[in-house]
């Protein structure tokens, strides 16, 4: 613990909706070494509530009117106010703020300093090509195409530009853009003020695990992470997540099937994919097709739809990661590559981690699940 006093150590949070994980890595000598993680399974609602959705609808009527500089001013500390008070009113903040307190405990976390994301499905994201102007004019520029594309009003979001390189050179700026609403937010805030830790950092999914699996590889890439309940696709192009579509397909339909085919109920039917996973035996494909389909579809679809895009033309995948707890289960790997001419495999995100040899095959275990919170601890490395 003495040691650890004198270095940084950099602490990744991912709360989902099927609970906390947690990674702390040490700074050792500029590389990243692992001091301790830690899960805690629990079904989380992590989403705005209707109520909530309905007071941000109530908002963007009353941000429609217009108003003096003075009102206006007036108006942004009456929603501050509002969306305080909303929060307040939310028991869910004391509750996931104490299961973490808990999972810090249990793990024998150092760090006080935390880096987490937001779900995907909460942020919108997208590029933004703009002709060449002056700096000044790119956030005026952003804040209006998106108030095009989003169903809040800009004032209740957090809306961040981010240049990313191109391979074209015709005067463009591109911008990779994100915006998740502020009263997220402030309740993925509250959670970390409550557990008594100081959150550094909130960024997207996308970012951590591109940070985690595909690192500074600079080729076009899909990581397909497999949830329970939702697959997410990524394409990744310069090190940079470009594009983010989802399906609501995940290893819970995976259970539905082997229930319904083996007479068991879903929970045994859980576990008897598990074992699969770990035992990696070559199982058929046909009796899960109508859940592998539509994923090598998206896949499909996904590629043809960004590889067309102006500046796309001419490049090729090279490969496709597989994330996510329910990736394990052998004929999702099988059956993707059997459909695609490019290298298919499980991402191992501790690869870019210091770590002792013994406990090697425990975090290969572990390692699909925690690619999200290991990609936020290395944010600062």
């Amino acid at each position: 613990m003495g040691i650890l006093s004198k270095e940084k150590s950099y602490l990744g949070v991912d709360i989902g909706a099927h609970g906390l994980k947690i990674v702390e890595l040490k700074n050792t000598k500029n590389r990243p070494q692992l001091w301790t993680y830690g899960i805690l399974e629990q079904k989380l609602d992590i989403h705005l509530h209707n109520a909530e959705e309905k007071n941000i609808d109530e908002l963007n009527r009353e941000n429609n009117k217009q108003y003096s500089p003075v009102d206006n001013e007036n108006k942004k500390k009456k929603d501050a106010e509002r969306i305080n008070e909303l929060l307040m009113k939310d028991t869910r903040i004391n509750e996931y703020a104490g299961m973490l307190k808990f999972l810090l405990k249990q793990a024998k976390v150092q760090s006080t300093h935390a880096s987490s994301s937001l779900p995907v499905s909460q942020v919108f994201h997208t590029v933004m090509n703009l002709p060449k102007v002056e700096e000044k004019m790119i956030p005026t520029i952003v804040r209006s195409e998106i108030a095009k594309l989003v169903p809040y009003s800009v004032d209740d979001m957090q809306i961040i530009p981010q240049k990313i390189a191109t391979n074209h050179d015709n005067g463009n700026i591109s911008l990779l853009v994100t915006a998740a609403p502020k009263m997220l937010i402030s309740f993925y805030s509250a959670i970390f003020q409550k557990a008594g830790l100081e959150l550094m950092e909130l960024e997207t999914e996308a970012f951590a695990l591109t940070r985690s699996l595909v690192g500074h590889d600079t080729a076009v890439s899909m990581i397909v992470d497999v949830g329970a309940e939702r697959t997410n696709f990524f394409i990744i192009d310069n090190s940079t997540p470009m594009t983010y579509r989802s399906l609501h397909i995940g290893g819970n339909d995976f259970d539905k099937i082997l229930s319904s085919s083996l007479g068991f109920d879903e929970i045994t039917a859980n576990k008897i994919k598990l074992s699969l996973s770990i035992d990696s035996p070559h199982l058929s494909s046909d009796l899960f097709m109508q859940i592998l389909d539509p994923i090598v579809k998206e896949i499909k679809y996904s590629f043809d739809l960004y590889l067309k895009q102006n500046g796309n033309k001419g490049k090729h995948p090279e490969k496709i990661v597989l994330s996510g707890g329910s990736s394990l289960f052998p004929v999702i790997k099988d059956y993707i590559a059997s459909q695609f001419d490019v290298k298919v495999f499980i991402g191992n995100p501790w690869a870019r981690v210091m770590h002792q040899d013994g406990i090697n095959k425990i975090l290969d275990s572990l390692g699909p699940r925690m690619s999200v919170a290991i990609g936020l601890a290395l944010r600062n490395f």
